[in-house]
């Protein structure tokens, strides 16, 4: 018997939304059948789109599927509209009224969402009381939708969005993973009268938020304003000012996330915290838990350093809460600054362990308002006086003066952190400039008479596996100096790789046995403390067909042909094998088949481009490999 196996190879599409495009509404884009590469560019117009749709196709790493609003000349976001929004009816998907964009969660299509990324739209209006039109007509949103709901997916970025006036302005559910929300402006959102809904609400695996502007809730509205529940969340170069708490870092609720290794470690750094007069809660930054068993609280270690708090509160201010005795706070080099007196900043609200080091307070602070049943250790090296020095503290400038006595004052920051750029108003970022010792705050000050060294990390590269090492090549100069030290670090990738003397310009970087990206970073800094840096990718690409294990028998009994082929490409002998796939020389997989034992096979590759390819067949713990050309 003969079998006929189709292998359609898509081709990158562009999909342009709007006036005088392709496609007159967001509705009209086959979002069912995007594919790795894809782009839908929604460019401004007059009136908003009043529509609202699901995302749940897989990009890759190198090719992400990416949804991007192009806005007008005055930089005018286009606007999602949820209030009377409708769906494309080929789309199904479950909890509709739960978010106006919605990753993940659906019948059609049908895919866990992977490497997607939604970009410079403002996505407003859903919210209890208004409706839309979906599979089961006219509906309403849930109390609390959220301008874009993450319900499963890893790998998606929500990067320059406006989320405003929805029930949550971010939630994503447990099922995400690797989570990037970056550059984006929330703020407006929650129910009045309700501490349920907030600016962002999410509980993921591996979630960072950096370079956000996070801005007070909708009036009379009790959430919180960045409320996670997340394993490895990172808190970064973020403004984040009002809300019930600035930071509510709580307990996994009702999943396994506790379990996870990184659930124990928080980092929050680079941030401006500011909290109004009145506004809700007098504690800052929650860490521990709120709901369910103690047993899957935090129980770990927060890492504060280098933010600026601000808190123009008549009353007390309190900057942690800690849930149980079992968390801990590491907090170093930050400004806390109350404008009323001294006496109404308190570091604990009772329990946890808070280590202080470095950090600007003025003198007369308290350990808590209350009972202290945990700790507050002083080291002994905060720093005192009677104002940080702020550029403009009316003009919510909080860089630093010259004069300022946060100069120079902080010490090292924590081991496995990082510090390497600073907020920039608003929604932007920079290099933080390191003159001679580090800065307490969120800004160090900029000192414009001595030349940032030119450092380069050297050009991004690829490698296949087993090949698992790579060699860094940095450069580093100082126009008015000399460089006084150099070093290598990682910033990411799927594994910790081992550096071979990372003090140095070039190195090896070996371990890197799993495919996928790293981010190596080479810093340099020149005789007057200046330092800059950069950064190198690798790719790491999976086993290609010349580096398979193949059985020498079993390849040869293979018979393919024709060679070259055009459009079917026909294997015979091929009983013994289980399954097969086809790869291109980078190790890329175009095609995946059980075959269950069939002597012969036919195979359309007339969606193939012209090149070289390789068939895996699989056997067990045997492998044969068969090599073909693709031809016109």
């Amino acid at each position: 018997m003969v079998f006929f196996l189709p292998l359609v190879i898509a081709a990158q599409t562009t999909y342009h939304v709007g006036p005088d495009q392709a496609y007159n509404s967001i509705g009209t884009v086959p979002w069912e059948s995007l594919v790795a590469g894809d782009s839908v560019i929604i460019h401004w117009r007059a009136q908003p789109y009043r529509e609202k749709w699901v995302m749940a196709r897989q990009g890759t790493a190198k090719h992400p599927i990416v949804v991007y609003g192009v806005p007008n000349g005055s930089n005018e976001l286009p606007v999602i509209d949820a209030m009377d929004a409708t769906t494309r009816t080929q789309l199904n998907f479950w909890n509709e009224g739960r978010g106006v964009v919605k990753v993940g969660g659906s019948n059609i299509p049908d895919q866990t969402p992977e490497y997607m990324v939604l970009e410079n739209l403002k996505i407003m209006n859903g919210r209890d009381g208004y409706t839309f039109t979906g599979r089961d007509g006219l509906t309403s949103y849930t109390a609390n939708c959220a301008a874009v709901y993450i319900e499963t997916g890893n790998h998606i970025t929500i990067r320059n969005c406006e989320l405003f006036n929805c029930g949550n302005g971010l939630f994503a559910s447990s099922a995400a993973e690797k989570i990037m929300v970056e550059g984006c402006y929330i703020h407006g959102n929650g129910n009045v009268g309700s501490i349920y809904e907030h600016n962002n609400y999410t509980e993921a695996r591996n979630i960072t938020f950096q370079y956000n502007r996070f801005g007070p809730l909708c009036e009379d509205c009790l959430g919180n304003n960045l409320k996670d529940r997340s394993a490895g969340t990172v808190i970064r170069y973020n403004w984040i000012e009002g809300g019930n708490r600035q930071l509510d870092l709580v307990n996994a609720d009702g999943t396994d996330l506790y379990l996870l290794p990184e659930y124990n470690e928080t980092w929050v750094y680079g941030n401006i915290l500011i909290e109004p007069d009145g506004a809700g809660n007098s504690q800052i930054v929650h860490y521990g838990g709120d709901v369910g068993s103690e047993d899957t609280y935090r129980k770990g270690t927060l890492y504060f350093y280098n933010n600026t708090v601000i808190s123009n509160r008549t009353g007390n201010t309190t900057l942690f809460r800690c849930s149980t005795n079992d968390e801990t706070v590491d907090c170093r080099n930050n400004i806390v600054y109350v404008t009323e007196s001294a006496n109404r900043l308190a570091i604990s609200n009772s329990d946890g362990t808070i280590n202080l080091s470095h950090n600007w307070m003025k003198a007369g602070w308290m350990d808590t308002h209350g009972n202290l049943n945990g700790a507050v250790n002083d080291d002994g090296t905060t720093v005192s006086t009677a104002a940080p020095g702020f550029s403009d503290e009316a003009g919510k400038d909080f860089s630093l003066l010259q004069d300022s006595p946060c100069r120079d004052a902080a010490t090292d920051i924590p081991q496995g952190g990082s510090l390497t750029f600073e907020y920039v108003k608003h929604q932007q970022f920079q290099a933080r400039l390191v003159y001679g010792p580090l800065d307490i705050g969120a800004f160090e000050y900029a000192d414009g008479s001595n030349e940032m060294p030119v450092v380069s990390a050297g050009n991004d590269t690829t490698i296949t596996l087993p090949v698992d090492s790579v060699r860094l090549r940095g450069t580093a100069a100082d126009p008015d100096g000399y460089i006084d030290t150099a070093y290598w670090r990682q910033a990411d990738g799927p594994v910790p790789a081992n550096l071979v003397n990372p003090h140095g310009y070039e190195i090896t970087a070996s371990g890197l046995s799993e495919q996928g990206v790293y981010e190596f970073v080479f810093t340099a800094a020149d005789d007057a403390g200046v330092s800059a840096s950069d950064t190198m990718v690798v790719t790491v690409l999976p086993e290609t067909a010349t580096s398979v294990n193949a059985d020498e028998t079993l390849t040869r009994d293979i018979l393919v042909y024709p060679v070259p082929v055009q459009n079917t490409l026909h294997l015979e002998n091929t009983e013994v094998f289980s399954d097969l796939k086809i790869i291109n020389l980078t190790g890329q997989v175009l095609y995946h088949e059980k075959i269950r034992s069939r002597h012969e096979l036919q195979i359309d590759v007339s969606g193939l481009p012209d090149g070289i390819f390789y068939i895996i067949f699989n056997a067990g713990d045997n492998r044969a490999v068969r090599r073909f050309v693709k031809t016109e």
